[in-house]
């Protein structure tokens, strides 16, 4: 018994860190890995989640308007139908994320590397791209991006 106390005493010291199962449930406190987390259909309005990893993350029908994601990590990130309006991601790594449906108006994605992300019927109205990189990516329309389309995307 006292070796099980033990256990679980190591699981909850563990548990009070910045690791990837208690980030899960909710941002903490100097937590910046979420990768795989699932997000999904979480309100993250506003939320500041500036240089945070979440590859691989699912944040589909996620509300992440006004969220600044500036230089986060979301490679491969499931983002489909999310709502991104007026969100930061300025620098961020979206290589290889869906980004399906998702609302993306007014949205900052300069220098941004979207390289073969997938943008089918995204929403991107006065979106501001300077400098990203949209090599490969399926755009809004279907039509994939050539392989070197910095800023807007160049048909193939």
């Amino acid at each position: 018994m006292k070796y099980l106390n033990f256990i679980a005493a190591v699981i909850v010291s563990l548990g009070t860190t910045s690791s990837a199962v208690m980030a899960c449930g909710f941002p903490v406190v100097d937590a910046n890995d979420f990768h795989e987390c699932d997000w999904s259909g979480k309100v993250l309005k506003s939320r500041d989640l500036s240089g945070t990893n979440l590859s691989g993350a699912n944040l589909s029908n996620s509300d992440l308007r006004d969220a600044n994601l500036s230089g986060a990590n979301l490679s491969g990130a499931k983002l489909g139908d999310a709502d991104l309006e007026s969100a930061n991601l300025s620098g961020a790594k979206l290589n290889g994320a869906t980004l399906e449906g998702a609302t993306l108006d007014g949205a900052t994605l300069e220098g941004a590397n979207l390289t073969e992300a997938n943008l089918y019927g995204a929403s991107l109205q006065q979106v501001r791209m300077a400098g990203a990189n949209l090599s490969r990516a399926v755009w809004m329309d279907g039509s994939v991006c050539a392989d070197v389309s910095i800023g807007e995307c160049t048909p193939r």
